[in-house]
């Protein structure tokens, strides 16, 4: 549950004029990416028939995606990427036609880097019940009309289904590695439980192995948050003019959102008390500064996200639950013994390092024993995404094993 755009994967800064002039004019009703518009650098596959496991079966879903680099013969070189709660399958590259925020991880992806492209066959799938181009509840269903909120409940597990539906059609029997972090780590540590066979290597970043009652707590705060916008109309929101969408509720549910991504260390030491302008706001109707941060980024994110996309995102994260049907969560890790690198970050608040701690313990293959890797950030849980130099080192690591 991260920003995973390249604007936002960097230390925390105040808000500028030109900042706030960027985002004048009225968002639309969903920033979800629609039939028509430019495809960009995706590909898009159809699974039919796809089993879910709690709401029959889906059939028929498109699975968005972006590779880079070259497959070789014998399709040993693939790796997945698994991205987080709000990213996509844009993985590199720049904004442009069809991508409205330029690469999430364009620091360790590519020639030279850490899944080096010269070697590797990288592929970033947008997830089941996203909404950049992977069918979700702005997709149009059978009948013409968006699914909106008659869009199927979905799991961790239903979105790796269609990530393996997915391998199938690409004929990749095998990755390399399947790496993820956050939400991504989720489906990483579900590929390597529930595919263990089809995966050769594993790297789960900064996610626990079960959604807890304090995660699902916040998390239930964000879906009221969008529920109760009058603008919501119970998901059928659609049709409605620019500006009459369900975007306060959806920014209010990132800002809320955004206070767990960083460290309260990071956001004392950046913003401190300090004022947003001149005009107090002790009684004067100025604002801090915090709180315009956060205002500019809930406001900017419903420009380029869907507010029943989010919902259906934020569910299956409260579904994750590594053990679920498999006994133990010990006896479910035990299943995973392919190398693995379970990396945890110490200002973690979303997903603190105890959740890396259990899932280090009991996998087998893991790399440093029973221990997870923990890297010193004061970025809080967005510190994968910031931290190039050092998720560098230890993706460099695993793949060399």
């Amino acid at each position: 549950m991260d920003w995973q755009t390249p604007e936002d994967t960097v230390p925390s800064a105040f808000i500028t004029d030109a900042n706030v002039r960027s985002l004048l004019g009225k968002p639309q009703a969903t920033g979800a990416w629609r039939e028509g518009d430019p495809t960009g650098e995706r590909q898009f596959v159809t699974v039919t028939d796809l089993p879910l496991e709690f709401s029959g079966r889906l059939p028929s879903a498109r699975i968005a995606y972006e590779t880079h680099g070259t497959l070789n013969d014998d399709a040993s070189n693939a790796i997945l990427v698994a991205h987080a709660l709000t990213g996509d399958s844009h993985i590199i590259g720049a904004p442009g036609a069809g991508h409205a925020t330029g690469g999430w991880w364009n620091d360790l992806v590519g020639p030279g880097k850490a899944i080096d492209t010269d070697r590797w066959f990288v592929v970033a799938p947008n997830i089941l019940g996203g909404c950049q181009g992977s069918t979700g509840p702005a997709s149009h269903a059978p009948d013409g009309a968006e699914f909106g909120a008659r869009f199927p409940f979905v799991t961790i597990r239903d979105q790796v289904a269609a990530q393996v539906a997915l391998s199938d059609a690409l004929g990749i029997d095998r990755w390399a590695a399947v790496i993820g972090g956050s939400m991504g780590g989720m489906h990483a540590l579900e590929w390597a439980v529930g595919h263990a066979e089809r995966v050769a290597k594993v790297a789960i970043l900064a996610a626990p192995p079960v959604s807890t009652a304090d995660q699902i707590a916040h998390n239930s705060v964000q879906v009221e948050s969008i529920r109760t916008d009058p603008a919501f109309a119970d998901g059928a929101y659609y049709d409605a003019a620019d500006g009459d969408g369900p975007h306060r509720g959806l920014a209010l549910a990132r800002r809320l959102a955004l206070i767990n991504y960083r460290s309260s260390d990071e956001l004392n030491d950046r913003f401190e008390r300090t004022w947003q302008s001149e005009v107090s706001p002790w009684g004067k109707g100025g604002r801090y500064a915090v709180e315009s941060y956060l205002d500019f980024h809930g406001n900017k994110f419903a420009r380029r996200f869907d507010a029943n996309s989010y919902i259906t995102l934020v569910e299956a994260m409260s579904s994750h639950d590594v053990a679920r049907g498999r006994g133990t969560v010990q006896q479910a890790l035990a299943r995973a013994t392919m190398p693995a690198l379970v990396l945890g970050i110490d200002s973690d608040r979303l997903f603190p390092v105890s959740g890396q701690e259990i899932i280090a313990e009991h996998l087998p293959g893991n790399l440093d024993g029973n221990v997870p890797h923990v890297i010193h950030s004061p970025f809080g849980h967005d510190g994968f995404l910031i931290e190039s130099e050092l998720m560098s080192e230890q993706l460099t690591r695993l793949l060399a094993v």
